[in-house]
């Protein structure tokens, strides 16, 4: 629909098609002659000697001769005739108009597919948005929801019962010191009875057996995937010993002055 019509009424006159085909034929008989010519310089006789050598030179000649020959010759045309260009003209510019054609229809069905592409893009890029849009607004509920949360009930009687156990862990822990301070004291008396021919001194003070234990229970709840803890002098033997022959406390494997409480919970 983009191309001009072009017109096939016009017919090419028989004198215009006869002097074409008279132009034809004298051109093919000065091409024969020129053949013939040819075929007669190859046929003359050689010496044996320099027959190789004198073949390439006719070859370079000729070659040479036809070469400047075209240099100096200029494009012609076919025929002068109008009748006969103007047919010619037409012919070519049907083809023209065809290749055209065939590239329009090319171009046409690649548009067709490139606007399938875009509303395919289009639809999912919607798509998203709405997604996006959902996600942001479950965000901002949320978000609302823990604003809130400090003023629920559940979060009030969550806040109780921390508090309670707190107070309970406080308790348990003020009970067991107690407990080892009764029955676990330090070994001093005991010590100096031991040592009284001896002059020597202890070299650090030793620790009670519920600070040992504090030792232990905050080692293996700071550095769980590092709960050992390094047994020196100020810890007293009989007490290492009960806590791991009872099985409260564990020896390293690999090193026999590290130990970690066992992990009960």
């Amino acid at each position: 629909e983009y191309l001009p019509k072009i017109s096939n009424e016009y017919i090419c006159p028989e004198d215009a098609k006869e002097e074409l085909l008279n132009e034809c034929e004298n051109i093919w008989k000065h091409i024969e002659e020129c053949q013939s010519k040819l075929m007669l310089l190859g046929t003359e006789t050689l010496l044996q000697s320099d027959a190789k050598l004198s073949l390439l030179m006719m070859q370079v000649k000729a070659l040479t001769a036809e070469y400047n020959q075209w240099q100096k010759r200029s494009p012609e045309v076919i025929s002068t005739n109008p009748d006969v260009l103007l047919a010619l003209g037409k012919e070519e510019l049907q083809k023209v108009k065809n290749d055209l054609e065939m590239v329009l229809s090319t171009v046409q069905s690649k548009n067709k597919q490139l606007e399938e592409d875009l509303k395919r893009e289009q639809q999912w890029h919607e798509e998203q948005e709405q997604i996006l849009d959902a996600l942001n607004g479950f965000e901002e509920e949320i978000k609302n929801q823990v604003q809130q949360l400090p003023k629920t009930r559940a979060f009030q009687e969550l806040q109780n019962k921390m508090m309670k156990l707190r107070t309970y862990k406080e308790e348990l822990l003020n009970a067991l010191g107690k407990f080892l301070e009764e029955h676990f004291p330090l070994p001093e008396k005991g010590r100096s009875a031991e040592k009284k021919n001896s002059s020597e001194e202890p070299a650090v003070e030793l620790i009670t057996l519920n600070e040992i234990l504090e030792s232990l229970i905050n080692k293996l709840m700071s550095t769980p995937h590092e709960p050992y803890i390094t047994i020196d002098d100020s810890f007293w033997p009989p007490y290492v010993e009960l806590l791991l022959r009872y099985g409260i406390a564990l020896r390293h494997p690999e090193d026999p002055n590290r130990m970690r409480l066992e992990a009960f919970h």
